[in-house]
């Protein structure tokens, strides 16, 4: 941003995506997920207001309820396709990021294709809800907790209650997903005391979404920065790929830990001489942060495409 700056241009475009993900040699599930950090926010993403963004001068806003139907599709270079939900307010980095006259804004969380629509699953059932509590919780199944958002029914199972109210097909790769969670299980016990359906799930996830001692994390990231240039427009596209080595030295806790510990070296050694709490975008903050990183395998592969304005994979 500042080097198109830097050269007279007016910044028109920036998409930011993120995404912590399983390792291709890790990705062993039909989700092609695993947490690689905090589980609790990956189960509560996108609650508490609806997305907001702007989209070529036009402000846009998608509902928790529709989130993870309305997603946008990347293609990472020897990574293959993804893709990636709207995050929940974008608009607050048209102030700290100094775009008050950009006309798309958009940050969003990756994911392999394919995951939104099933996770989507879990959202029109309630099962991400975290304002209330299950009573006898402790004492459910896996099966109970599932079978308690379906209507009651003397003849149908389960299963088939689920899939008439979802409209799942028995063929379905969703199915197919949701049956590998071993959600309707019914000797696997909840066991937690006036828990939140959340959390229930949370707990569900966590026994097939776990990174194993020897398992693999990946950061991805997915910029991109439309710009106009003496009537002219223009767009560079930036990457970057971390994986890490096990389950303990995570890229996940490379990509965060690193950044903070150089800064508070750099702080110490008066190298850096900002006063007061800083985000990193000042010069004197990222630039050196961002060299010292590359020693460390962390850098971002930038290329200039024609532009074709907000995500023309979506077309």
């Amino acid at each position: 941003i500042d080097r198109i700056r830097d050269k007279g241009g007016k910044m028109i475009l920036f998409e930011s995506f993120t995404g912590g993900l399983v390792a291709p040699e890790s990705d062993n599930n039909l989700w092609n997920y695993k947490f690689t950090w905090n589980p609790r926010n990956v189960v509560v993403a996108g609650q508490g207001g609806a997305a907001k963004f702007l989209q070529e001068g036009k402000y846009k806003y998608i509902p928790y309820n529709r989130l993870f139907r309305r997603t946008e599709f990347l293609e990472v270079e020897g990574y293959g396709r993804f893709e990636a939900y709207a995050n929940r307010d974008s608009l607050k980095y048209q102030d700290e990021y100094g775009m008050k006259d950009i006309q798309t804004l958009y940050r969003g969380t990756m994911r392999r294709v394919g995951f939104s629509r099933a996770w989507n699953i879990f959202v029109t059932l309630g099962m991400t809800d975290d304002d209330y509590s299950i009573e006898d919780s402790e004492n459910m199944s896996y099966r109970d907790f599932v079978n308690s958002f379906l209507a009651y029914s003397p003849t149908d199972s389960v299963e088939l209650k689920f899939r008439h109210a979802l409209k799942i097909d028995q063929d379905d790769i969703v199915w197919d997903k949701l049956e590998e969670l071993d959600i309707f299980n019914p000797n696997k016990k909840v066991g937690l005391k006036k828990a939140t359906p959340a959390q229930i799930l949370q707990k569900i996830l966590m026994d097939s979404w776990t990174l194993e001692p020897d398992e693999k994390d990946m950061i991805v990231m997915y910029h991109k920065f439309g710009y106009e240039l003496d009537g002219k427009k223009y767009q560079i596209d930036s990457t970057m790929v971390t994986i890490g080595e096990d389950d303990t030295y995570t890229a996940m806790a490379k990509t965060v830990g690193l950044p903070v510990a150089m800064a508070a070296l750099d702080i110490l050694n008066e190298k850096i001489t900002t006063p007061g709490v800083q985000i990193p975008i000042l010069k004197e903050v990222y630039e050196p942060i961002l060299n010292e990183l590359e020693e460390y395998g962390i850098h971002f592969n930038e290329k200039e495409v024609p532009y074709l304005g907000y995500n023309p994979l979506n077309q």
